[in-house]
């Protein structure tokens, strides 16, 4: 994974608004789509962004949905009728009913052109062994993004842990939790395994291993819901075995919907499980009002030797954007309790469909220009 004695790096965490419509029907898609990435790509470079992506746009911008093509062994069925899914309920959820329903009604919870598109889920359930069916389109989603970096560049494929496949996820075949989980992690690894042989670094997002918190968590206590998560993180490490960790970027945040996160847990009582992740460099939210002072964990806790942070230092959390001096501070702070050589300047999560195209790009270059602030104080040679 690239690093710099020269400057602080800048990335993101994956998902961009597209910057123009893509039609997957249209007969021209494909061809639109190549030249879809290209420009966001370069988007990206006059942001100041050293380490890019495809914007998720292979993915059609969704970390979960993008797999329901990739997995063989389960059968789609629709919603059970009165059923409340597990990810809306919780804590939060209770406590701010009024703010969530007028937010549903209002389509206020993500943005995304003409209003708020959601569709509904179904929901999942396996029936049969789990196996990978999608190497082809695995192939063309990293070919996409190879095609349009410049010799030297770096770019990372987004990916997503088994833990945060679960949730939308039943099991009817496998034996045991453990087995279902370690099905879906043996599915993945091929994909795993494909970016980083293509050269590509691998982001492997999990959202909703620390965000079922509010919803299951609080009921059986941080020493119980601690030890489920690092069953996952067993699951996920055994899933990225003999993939080189310096290849891996471990993303974890709380959902990152625009909602109160009044109850989410906080990073002193997660950041070990968060390194237990076999990754070179570990991404999380650093930004936003209710993370932001987390910084201070790193007073306490030693980063391991050879491993990157990469903290949110922009939000999509507000439309206000962040002067490049408030980014900069924000760097500063991480590289001086982690060392400058360990940090990579980066978003708190992605913007695609939570952030107006225009100030989701503002706020990149507000990222760039901050990491450019920040090299000068921290006084590279």
């Amino acid at each position: 994974m690239r690093r710099s004695d020269k400057k602080i790096l800048t990335t993101h965490v994956g998902s961009l608004p597209y910057l123009a419509e893509l039609d997957k029907k249209a007969a021209d898609y494909p061809a639109k789509l190549v030249d879809a990435v290209a420009a966001v790509v370069e988007k990206q470079r006059g942001c100041g962004i050293d380490i890019m992506n495809e914007g998720e746009y292979a993915k059609g911008g969704d970390w979960l949905s993008y797999v329901e093509d990739r997995f063989g062994g389960f059968e789609a069925r629709p919603p059970k009728q009165g059923a409340v899914h597990l990810l809306a309920q919780g804590k939060d959820r209770a406590d701010f009913a009024a703010f969530y329903q007028y937010a549903t009604e209002k389509g206020t919870l993500f943005y995304e052109p003409g209003g708020l598109i959601r569709r509904m889920r179904p929901s999942w359930v396996c029936t049969g062994p789990i196996t990978y069916k999608a190497e082809a389109a695995l192939q063309r989603e990293v070919a996409l993004l190879k095609n349009a970096l410049k010799p030297g560049e770096e770019g990372f494929v987004t990916t997503t842990a088994p833990a945060s496949l679960e949730p939308y996820r039943e099991n009817e075949f496998y034996k045991s939790e453990e087995d279902f989980l370690a099905g879906i992690g043996s599915a993945m690894r091929v994909e795993y395994k494909a970016i980083v042989d293509a050269g590509l670094v691998l982001q492997v997002d999990d959202a909703w291993l620390p965000a079922l918190w509010d919803r299951i968590g609080m009921q059986m206590g941080l020493a119980a819901f601690k030890k489920r998560c690092m069953l996952r993180v067993e699951i996920l490490n055994d899933a990225l075995k003999g993939i080189p960790e310096d290849r891996i970027r471990y993303h974890l945040c709380w959902g990152s919907w625009h909602g109160p996160h009044a109850y989410d847990l906080e990073m002193k009582d997660f950041v070990d499980v968060m390194l237990a992740v076999k990754a070179g460099a570990y991404s999380f939210e650093a930004a936003n009002a209710r993370h932001e002072h987390e910084y201070t964990v790193w007073e306490s806790v030693k980063l391991p030797a050879g491993k990157l942070v990469l903290p949110g230092v922009i939000t999509h959390s507000t439309d206000v954007i962040e002067h490049p001096a408030l980014v900069a501070q924000r760097i500063v702070r991480f590289a001086k309790l982690v060392g400058k050589e360990n940090v990579i300047a980066s978003a708190d999560c992605g913007f695609g469909g939570r952030s107006h195209p225009q100030i989701a790009w503002a706020k990149l270059k507000a990222l760039g220009d901050g990491a450019a602030i920040a090299t000068k104080e921290l006084r590279y040679a």
